[in-house]
Parts: C-alpha cells; structure tokens; sequence
C-alpha cells in the first residue's frame, strides 16, 4: 500500500552483471577509493618488515653497532604502529563498502519490487526474491570488501620484486615472474566454481520458493492430509542443493589446496636459493632473513588475489540474479504524457458495462466468482489494457501513482507486515488515535484490540500470523479505511467473519465513507441489503442494476448467485 522511503540509489546499469557491479561501485567511490589507499599503506608497511629486520641484523647485530640497533628497532616500532593505524582505518573503509554495496542493492531489489507491485509474483518465484535478499547481497558486498586488502597486494608485490630485485636480480625474477604464474594457475578452477556455484544458486532459490509456498499453504495442507506429500518433495529438493553444494566444495576444496599448497612450493624455493647464495657470500645475513621474510610474506598476496577471482566470481553470480529482478517490467507503464485525475467522479469500466457513481456505497455481484478479481484488477488499473474512466478521463492516461492516490484496492491477498498494530494500520502516521479508533470500529475489530496487552502499540508478527482469519481480515480493513481514498474498492471484506459482525460492519461502512465512493465486490445477502445500488455481472457484461431485494423478485440469476440455490432447489422451495 505504500512505497518504502529508502534513499534514492539512483538508477542501476542492469544490461549485464558486470555492469551492475559497476554501478554500485561508480556510486561508492570515495570510500572505496579510501579502502585501497589505507589497503596499500597497510600492507606496504608490513611488507617493509623483512628489510627493516635484514638492516637491523646486518647493520647493528652483525656489525655491533647498537645505535644502528636501536635506530633500526626504533623505525620497525614506526613501521609497527603505520600497519596497525592503517590496517584499522582499512578494515573501517571495508566493513562500510561492504554495507553500502549491500544495502545499495537491497534498496534497488526493494524499489523494484514496490514499483512491480502485483506484476513481481506473476514473473518471478518468491523463493528468487528471497535469496538475493539472504545471499546476494553479501556476496557483492564480500567483492567491494575485499577491494581494498586486493589493492594492497597488488601494489606490494611490485614492491617486494623491486626491493628483492635490488638485492638479487635472480630472486627478484623469481618473485616478480612466479607468483603471477601461481595465481594463473589457478585461473582454470575458477570457470567451472563459477557454474557450479550458478547452478547451486539455482537449487537454493527453487527450495525458498517451495519453502515459502508450503508455509503460506500450512493449513490447507493439514486440511486435506498433503504434508507428507510436501515433506517428500521437499526432502527431495533440499537433496538437489546439498548436491549442487558438495559440488562446489569439491571445487572449493582443491582451490584451498591450491592456495596452501603452490605458495608453499614457492617459499621453499626462494628459501633455498637464498640459502644458497647466503653460503657462497653473495647474501648477507640480514637479507637472507629479509628474503625468508617475503617469501613468507608473499603468500599473503597470492590467497589475497585468489580470494578477489572467487568472490568475482560469487559476486557476478549475485549480480546476475539482481539483474534478473531489474530487468522485469511491470504491466502497467506511466504514459508519456499522463493527464491528471479529478478529485471526483464515476468510476465507470465500458468492457463491463459497471458504472459507480460518486459519492455511493455501490456492490458488484459476478455470476463468477473467480472473475470478481479481474473486475478489482481493472477498476484499479492493475491491468494495463483497460478502459475504466474516473470522471470521464481514462486511467491509463494517468500516472499510477495518481491511480493509486485516488483509487484503493483492498482484496483477499492484502496481508499484515512485521511492527506495532499502529505502524501497520497507518504506515505514514497521518491519523489520531480518534481516527484510529473510529476506524477500528467501522470495521467492528474493538475485540481485537482489547484482546491485546499493549494496544495499539502491540507487535504484528509476520503476516499477521497471531490473529486469526476473520481478526487479519477486519485489520486489513482498517488499514483501507483509514487510507481514505476517494474510491475504495472492496473484494470480499467480510467473507471469513461471522453474520453478526457482518451486519455491524455493514451498516457502519455506509456512515463511515459518507460522501465518498465504495465499491464492494461480494455476493453476501447482509452487504447486499445495506448498499445504495447493486451491480449484476454476469459473463463478464452488467446484466441488472437495482436494489438487492428488487434484484432478488427480477432477476432469477442474481438470487440464484446470492442465495447459493441451484435451479432444482428453487423450483422445490
């Protein structure tokens, strides 16, 4: 019924999931770029360690010069402190990357989303929107974090080579030439990581949608005894995803190895070749040291940059569902040139033939039940192909925000979000505790009230799961009435309430929308009878208009739909 008010993210590039990954890292590039500054500044002070420590042997403890000791100490104390500073303002700058990355997308999904309205579950799974807000997110904010310490590693490994090129022309070729080697060879796991871990996203989003459609369900599932039927196939499909996940463990696995394994062999190389030129003099202790050093140190980069390729990786699998969100188009489109909608009129649809006039408490009565919704749907312009005018101007001429500011639809599927009873029942907090309270009466829910320990400031739990149908159902009705639109329509506001609440709930509804336009669509006789004109449509066309008991002596269709008798039965009675 409303659009969260999130900051505006701006427009997402969502043609490829590259692309998308650009635009939410184009639209944090301050702290991004502070991320990589303090990235490099940390890891390039811990990568002077080894020289600091090779100066300080060869310098002060082989020569026994202590000044040069305690000078020596005194900048590794220096080099210390820089690492540590840095490496705390790094890791600041990577959790905030990696929240706005996140959150960013969490706002474009939410924003998508509110503007698909009834379109979204009619072209995407809900199990697919659950998971980019469960999983998605955290993968392209793992990306944007692991930017900066990615930096860094670059940026000191061309520092190590020269450095260990200035020492040794040999051991530098070794580094500057090997360790881009290594992580190439780590390139070919990559691709399939990549499809497998697809294919997983795949299964899981597959399972939440089942999980979501077997919870909604639960009680018509006991009804008729299909829990074990669903429990299979659930069983069943969460199979396939630990599947589709040993998969990309075992890929995984060897990728750890790998990481564990290569930058192993490459410190006992350069180790030993430093060894070797140690003994026959053309290294000094202290460089020896400084080489043992970096080479250590150098594994640090290596899983660093190979860390970066598999959240890559993770990261456009995410990216490429976020797209697949983006990428939908609602059914119903703005105009370009939209046309504003007057305060006040009909409300007239000539497909039907239906024809509300302003200001009265009108019921619409369908032969077919099921198409009761398609007529709500084109009253209140759910459908982009209709014709329906509101005081002689066509709603597909309008934009539809002023559709929706003008017209409210409240049908069987409305639910009840998570937060106070007085969040959920007036989300923009525009209404009194007096209006509150008339509303709540209107709808006859006084019990419902009372019936909780804080009132109007009790918490709502998910969909509303605490109350029962006919409680959820008059809650719902609140929150319609207290929207106050100039059209409201109804789709069956009564129908899981018991007759006498029915009967209240009707007669307060006329005094409440005095004055406004009411459209209900239902076939119970206790509404019928309270409402100023009755609408027949049968086939889809108006087939009668009058009064309910009028309706009830001139058209045998009408009684037939509203007293639920089949021809046979009113022919005995």
């Amino acid at each position: 019924m409303r659009q969260l008010p999130l900051a505006d993210p701006g427009v997402p590039d969502h043609r490829s999931p590259a692309r998308y990954l650009w635009w939410v890292a184009r639209g944090q590039k301050a702290t991004l770029a502070g991320g990589m500054a303090f990235g490099v500044l940390a890891m390039g002070a811990q990568a002077l360690v080894p020289a600091v420590l090779g100066k300080a042997i060869d310098q002060g403890i082989a020569a026994g010069d202590l000044d040069k000791l305690l000078l020596w100490s005194g900048v590794l104390f220096g080099v210390g402190v820089l690492q540590a500073l840095a490496g705390i303002m790094r890791h600041r700058f990577v959790v905030a990357n990696w929240l706005s990355g996140a959150y960013r997308t969490v706002q474009v999904v939410t924003r998508k989303a509110a503007d698909l309205g009834a379109t979204l579950p009619k072209q995407l799974a809900t199990g697919e929107v659950v998971s980019v807000g469960s999983s998605d997110l955290a993968y392209i904010g793992n990306l944007l974090e692991v930017s900066g310490r990615f930096a860094g590693a670059v940026v000191t490994f061309f520092v190590v080579a020269v450095i260990l090129l200035s020492s040794s022309t040999l051991l530098g070729l070794i580094v500057l030439i090997g360790v881009p080697l290594m992580v190439f060879g780590l390139g070919p796991m990559l691709r399939p990581l990549h499809a497998r871990q697809s294919a997983q996203r795949e299964a899981v989003s597959e399972l939440n949608s089942l999980g979501s459609d077997i919870v909604a369900g639960l009680r018509v599932l006991r009804g008729i005894g299909g829990e074990d039927s669903f429990s299979r196939r659930y069983r069943r499909e969460s199979q396939q995803v630990r599947t589709a996940g040993v998969k990309v463990a075992r890929i995984q696995s060897l990728l750890d190895a790998a990481q564990v394994l290569l930058p192993g062999i490459f410190t006992v190389v350069v180790v030993g070749l430093g060894a070797h030129f140690a003994l026959r003099g053309e290294l000094t202790p202290g460089s020896l040291v400084a080489f043992y050093g970096y080479a250590t140190f150098l594994v640090l980069p290596l899983r660093t940059a190979t860390e970066a390729a598999e959240k890559l990786m993770r990261g456009l699998v995410a990216a490429g569902r976020v797209n697949r969100v983006l990428a939908l188009t609602s059914d119903v489109v703005n105009p370009a040139r939209p046309v504003q909608l007057p305060t006040a009129g009909d409300l007239v649809d000539p497909v039907s033939g239906i024809r509300a006039r302003n200001g009265l408490l009108t019921a619409i009565v369908s032969a077919e039940p099921d198409r009761a919704a398609e007529l709500a749907d084109r009253l209140g312009r759910y459908d982009d192909a209709s014709e329906v005018r509101y005081g002689g101007v066509t709603l597909a001429s309008a934009t539809r925000a002023d559709v929706r500011a003008r017209i409210l639809v409240s049908d069987t599927g409305s639910q009840l979000f998570t937060g106070t009873l007085r969040q959920e029942l007036d989300p923009d907090h525009r209404r009194t505790d007096d209006e509150l309270m008339t509303a709540i009466r209107t709808a006859s829910a006084e019990d419902v009230l009372v019936a909780l320990t804080d009132g109007l400031d009790s918490i709502v739990e998910e969909k509303g799961r605490s109350f029962s149908g006919g409680q959820r159902q008059r809650l719902v009705l609140v929150r319609a009435l207290l929207a106050d639109p100039s059209v409201l329509v109804l789709v069956e506001p009564t129908s899981a309430v018991d007759a006498h609440t029915e009967a209240r709930i009707a007669d307060r509804l006329r005094e409440h929308r005095a004055g406004r336009s009411t459209v209900v669509l239902t076939s119970s006789p206790l509404l019928l009878d309270r409402v100023d004109e009755v609408i027949f449509v049968a086939a889809g066309r108006v087939v009668a208009v009058g009064k309910h008991r009028e309706l009830l002596g001139t058209a045998p269709q009408y009684r037939t739909t509203v007293t639920r008798q089949t021809e046979d039965e009113e022919v005995s009675a």
